[in-house]
């Protein structure tokens, strides 16, 4: 089984092509490939490319649990990457279809930066979804491990939820994101931000992410924060995301849509041995 191994801003994904494995995969498998000791190691599986009716490409996106994500932002920048890198591209602008809708995506010259318009942020109750009445789930409170947060809830094929906060630390992410995470208002389970506004320009958010843990940077996870930002009025359209692993760029219209735009880091290329999955977690 062949694989190709790229980060975006130290969020790393391992790429299977469909046509280099003889199987399909099952949970267990993707836990096992995904282990940083027993396995190659990464926070995410992408399964493609493979083919669409819709779009270009169609990308299917595994979490390191074994669960399947709707959307990724840095998933499809290294996806985009290795569709470049494989000359299975004619255009360096192309279409990928995604359970949590279709992008477009747009490969730079050297390669190394890929820019994705990723959709419409929603910040429905209904869309995300989030429990309870239909609304627009802003400034709201929630109660977790003993806090009282104020939070903001959007979706860009995926769920988010985005916790304000004037300190963000890695220590408060790991202790109070598997907690929010499954909270039960969240019937898809949820992603989690915790973002500080710097200036109008600037935002710092670190991460839990649905079905993967902690994680130095997320693409979808920057955009719903900067979205909250600007629909609270307190960022401008054009917002950089200052994470662990990086900055990503993005930039919201009037009617919330985001494209993104940062850097992807190819890292290794290898063959999974079957001798691996012998393994049982």
């Amino acid at each position: 089984m062949k694989y190709c191994k790229y980060h975006a801003l130290g969020n790393d994904y391992i790429v299977l092509d469909p046509v280099d494995v003889d199987r399909d995969l099952n949970p267990d498998q993707i836990r096992l490939i995904c282990h940083r000791n027993y396995g190659v190691g990464s926070d995410g599986i992408l399964f493609g490319p493979s083919h669409s009716e819709k779009c270009d490409f169609k990308l299917r996106i595994f979490n390191p649990d074994g669960s399947e994500a709707e959307k990724s932002g840095n998933g499809l920048r290294i996806f985009s990457r290795y569709l470049q890198d494989n000359n299975l591209i004619n255009d360096r602008t192309f279409t990928i279809e995604t359970p949590g809708g279709p992008v477009k995506s747009r490969v730079s010259p050297d390669n190394r930066n890929v820019t994705v318009e990723m959709g419409v942020v929603s910040f429905a109750s209904t869309k995300i979804p989030v429990t309870g009445p239909s609304r627009d789930v802003l400034n709201e409170s929630i109660e977790i491990e003993g806090n009282s947060l104020t939070y903001c809830a959007a979706t860009v094929g995926n769920p988010h939820c985005v916790i304000l906060s004037d300190l963000v630390s890695a220590q408060t992410t790991r202790f109070l994101g598997p907690a929010i995470e499954i909270d039960p208002r969240f019937p898809n389970r949820t992603n989690v931000q915790f973002m500080k506004v710097l200036d109008r320009e600037n935002i710092q958010i670190e991460i839990w992410e649905r079905g993967a843990g902690y994680t130095l940077s997320s693409g979808s996870s920057s955009i719903a924060a900067a979205a909250v930002a600007y629909r609270l009025e307190l960022c401008d359209s054009a917002i950089t995301v200052h994470m662990p692993g990086g900055e990503l760029q993005i930039q919201l219209s009037q009617d919330f849509n985001a494209i993104m735009a940062g850097e992807v880091t190819r890292v290794c290329e290898g063959t999974i041995d079957e001798e691996m999955f012998t393994k049982r977690l």
